[in-house]
């Protein structure tokens, strides 16, 4: 509103009254005053310019003031407009300066008014913003809101700024994909001229792609299409897919997508001719339709390679290109193939070499001639090796890792190794690559290490359940980059009902900064086992374990390497007294075959182990921590009785192949084995000679599906009489239901093996981005083993009878009944008549058990599954659901095992 006072009438002043009587005096003085007016020219005549001089300046500017202003200075505002004192007010003027205050967007109604040249500007202020209340956002929270908008507490509120900030609210949702998504701000008013903004979202569903159309394409259907697409449509099927949102971005990357697919099936013409995204009237899908064109099929014409490098022979290396004349084109081919020459070239020094395919297109035969260029480069040295954002790893445990020198001809090859080596420490970001910059002349080049650490240290904690020993529960701490050093430091413990270990171990990788490693462990583990007479499964055999072990290992060539190592353990045996015999003379207590079995007898006692080993490793693994390519094998032989009281060999073998069929998918087998072999030979029937403790064991972790020790030979002593001392024979063991089916009936000792074979296969299959970004990682697994070869034991079977008396009469129960009380009592009698002539007496039964021999076969054992890798929020989650296709009989099974852990 514009106020603006325009210039009247001049008011009368007092002093015209005294003008008016004189005028008329003068009339009344008659003629002769007139003549003598008309006879003084002079005083009838005035100067003009005196005359306006005397006339009121109302269009001047006199002063300018401001009225209405309460956080604002009057100069402030007044510094905003053009008008100033002495200026001639107009309207043109003053719209202007309107103009000029609202562009300040400071004021909420404004206006100027002129009162005889002075101007008065009359301003209500905007008012300041208390602060900014998001309601309705749940999908995108406040601190993912607020940095984005401009407003602020304490600023003051201009309507143009809630628009802006509006718009930018709605495109953060957009980016999300709920393009149905609206926001109403509101303004509520406080005291001292503040004002709450309040945006109220309604975010409403995700837009999704309902339908995706393609138009022109004659050679593949619109679901071959469609499958090379990011973008899926919206189907029941891909709930948890994030990929049927529409994202403008992701439309243009499966433009790129189908030209890729139709070049590398030969349609060197195809193009998109549009693809247009539709947005359904109620906002909540959209309707994509492409419109390609397909042209015609192409093969490939000569392919040749011409070479300016003086190293490369044209010839050659044109006879070794993958792809021949008459074959049909593939643009990823050709790409492949420069990458494979550039990396060639590397390989020579060349670390700047330019491969150029060139296309020469016939489209009267329908061929293409490529033509590769290797342009000339001169060769290239590396001029230093810079290594970066290493705050805690110190700079040589990084550099001792590259294989390629200061001062080193340049190698690609060697970039590469190094590149794999830094990544395989696990200390930086995933994915960690060398970079390459020209140096300081043509041929100098500089490689630069640009880390990003991450934590280092593991904190695990896992559980599980076991048949046998209910609760499983571990936990261990581990330190891969001990003070910056590459050091490794450990510390686990774990607990069960019937074990416990604790373990300390420290690994230096590089000992006097050379290329030597060394490790030490120090460890307790106590194992017991429940009494398989009884089955209450109280303890009765009882292994305590203390030891230590040092290694030292050396490189023998880039990929393999040699590890030494010796162990000592000291072994203390025992059994509960339910085991043992009377004592003799002497009082000393002898272990009961009879009870215990040959082979538990056989393992008690105190014996010291003195173990050499020696282990050669070769890896090419990309990762040691996750690896997605490469192999691993590793070959350990160990010998004891270098001192000691155990005498044998063992040898065992791993082997493992990691190999990336596809861009996240994963497969993986692996395989390992191992035989021991006693030096002592003790002839003696039922006992071998290998102790039970140096045997191999076979079940979980090794092989999924079955239980801890739940694979192998075993001892199963089945009762002759039942719960209720009902007389019970034990059934035909003719399969592994039957056995299962009477599991309550019996107990039973693993008594491991002296060779086993495990293999696995694994595939990890990838998920879409929204589960990517949850860190899960599920995979299909299959895992067959053995373990076998085991001298048979000497069975035994005690009681199972009908009791005798001493003089060998049989036994029965027959009850009485008191007379005088009623009371009926059981009695043993030798009469199997009852004392009325008409009942049978009860005979009594023996107890006692049978025992059977289990599961010392070379048949595998096999369980396929699933399991899922979680990189949870507090820590990494495994879980494993397994199912077993074979076992044999007395093989303990186990479906569901989990463990969680987390990183610091």
């Amino acid at each position: 509103m514009k106020t603006v006072s325009k210039a009247g009438a001049m008011p009368i002043q007092p002093a015209g009254k005294l003008a008016i009587a004189l005028l008329c005096s003068t009339m009344l003085a008659g003629i002769p005053a007139a003549a003598l007016a008309q006879q003084s020219p002079e005083t009838e005549a005035s100067d003009p310019a005196e005359s306006a001089a005397q006339q009121p300046q109302s269009n001047i500017i006199r002063t300018i003031s401001v009225a209405g202003a309460e956080r604002l200075e009057a100069q402030t505002i007044l510094s905003y407009i053009k008008l100033r004192a002495g200026q001639e007010y107009t309207s043109v003027a003053a719209d202007e300066a309107l103009k000029d205050l609202g562009a300040t967007e400071l004021f909420s109604n404004f206006s100027i008014r002129n009162d005889g040249g002075n101007v008065v500007i009359t301003v209500q202020e905007n008012p300041v913003i208390n602060r900014i209340v998001l309601e309705g956002n749940k999908r995108i929270k406040n601190d993912k809101i607020l940095p984005e908008i401009k407003l602020s507490p304490r600023q003051i509120f201009t309507r143009s700024k809630v628009r802006a900030d509006v718009a930018r609210i709605i495109e953060l949702y957009k980016r999300q994909g709920r393009f149905a998504a609206t926001v109403e701000p509101k303004m509520v008013e406080l005291a001292q001229n503040r004002v709450d903004i309040v945006f109220e979202i309604t975010e409403g569903p995700k837009s999704k792609v309902r339908q995706i159309n393609i138009i022109g394409n004659e050679q593949f259907s619109d679901g071959d299409l469609r499958s090379e697409m990011v973008t899926k449509q919206a189907r029941f099927t891909r709930f948890f897919s994030s990929n049927t949102s529409y994202d403008p971005d992701r439309l243009a990357f499966d433009q790129q997508k189908l030209r890729l697919f139709y070049l590398e099936n030969g349609y060197a013409d195809f193009r998109v001719v549009s693809a247009v995204a539709e947005l359904t009237p109620d906002k909540r899908d959209f309707i994509i339709t492409y419109v390609v064109e397909e042209g015609e099929r192409y093969k490939f014409g000569d392919v040749t390679v011409e070479s300016q490098l003086r190293d490369f022979d044209s010839d050659r290396i044109s006879a070794g290109l993958p792809m021949k004349s008459g074959d049909w084109y593939d643009a990823k081919a050709v790409e492949d193939t420069v990458e494979q020459l550039t990396e060639l070239a590397g390989t020579f020094g060349y670390a700047f070499a330019d491969v150029s395919p060139q296309f020469t297109r016939n489209k009267e035969d329908l061929t293409m001639n490529v033509n590769y260029v290797l342009r000339q480069a001169p060769r290239v040295y590396v001029e230093r090796v810079d290594v970066n954002g290493n705050t805690l790893t110190q700079d040589k445990v990084i550099r001792r890792e590259f294989r390629i020198g200061e001062g080193d001809a340049f190698n690609s090859l060697q970039v590469s190794r190094s590149t794999a080596r830094i990544n395989s420490l696990g200390y930086f970001q995933e994915n960690f690559e060398v970079n390459q910059v020209e140096g300081s002349q043509p041929d100098r080049i500089i490689l630069e290490a640009n880390v990003e650490e991450r934590p280092t240290g593991e904190l695990q904690l896992s559980a599980g359940f076991s048949s046998i020993e209910s609760f499983i529960l571990s936990a261990s701490i581990r330190q891969r980059n001990f003070r910056g050093r590459g050091q490794t430091v450990g510390a686990s413990v774990n607990y069960s009902r019937f074990s416990r270990s604790a373990q300390l171990s420290f690994t230096e990788p590089y000992v006097f900064d050379r290329n030597i490693s060394a490790g030490v462990d120090i460890y307790r583990r106590d194992l017991n086992n429940f009494n398989r007479f009884t089955r209450d499964r109280s303890r009765s055999f009882e292994q305590a374990t203390t030891g230590f072990s040092i290694r030292a290992g050396v490189p023998i060539t880039e990929y393999m390497s040699a590890i030494a190592s010796y162990t000592l353990n000291y072994d203390d045996i025992s059994l509960g007294q339910t085991f043992f015999s009377d004592p003799d003379e002497d009082g000393i207590f002898t272990c009961d075959p009879l009870l215990a079995g040959r082979y538990l007898c056989d393992a008690v006692g105190k014996r010291t182990s003195s173990i050499l080993g020696l282990s050669l490793t070769y890896n090419t693994l990309d990762s040691r921590l996750r690896p997605t390519r490469g192999r691993n094998i590793t070959v350990t032989g160990q010998v004891a009785g270098l001192g000691g009281s155990v005498r044998y060999g063992r040898l065992t073998a791993n082997a493992a192949q990691f190999f990336q069929i596809m861009p996240g998918w994963i497969f993986s087998v692996s395989a390992e084995g191992g035989i021991i072999q006693s030096f002592e030979n003790r002839n003696e029937p039922g006992r071998d000679d290998v102790r039970l403790t140096d045997r191999f064991f076979l079940g979980e972790p090794q092989i999924r599906g079955f239980d801890i020790r739940g694979v192998g030979p075993r001892i199963v002593r089945l009762p002759f009489i039942d719960d209720d001392g009902d007389p019970f024979t034990p059934p035909v063991l003719d399969s592994l239901e039957n056995v299962r089916s009477q599991r309550n009936q019996f107990a039973g000792d693993s008594l491991g093996g002296r060779a086993y074979y495990l293999g696995r296969a694994e595939l990890e299959i990838p998920l879409g981005t929204g589960a990517r970004e949850l860190g899960l990682r599920p995979s299909i697994f299959a895992d067959i083993g053995s373990l076998f070869n085991v001298t048979r034991p000497e069975l035994v079977t005690i009681g199972g009878g009908q009791r005798v008396n001493g003089d060998g009469d049989l036994l029965y129960i027959e009850l009485e009944t008191n007379p005088d009380t009623g009371v009926v009592t059981p009695v043993e009698t030798t009469n199997s008549i009852a004392a009325d002539g008409t009942t049978l007496n009860e005979p009594i039964f023996e107890s006692g058990f049978s025992e059977v021999f289990l599961g010392d076969t070379i048949s595998p054992r096999i369980a396929v599954g699933i399991g899922v890798n979680w990189n949870s929020p507090f820590g990494p989650f495994r879980i494993d659901f397994a199912r077993v296709l074979k076992s044999v009989e007395g093989d303990d099974t186990k479906t569901f095992t989990f463990n969680v852990g987390t990183q610091f």
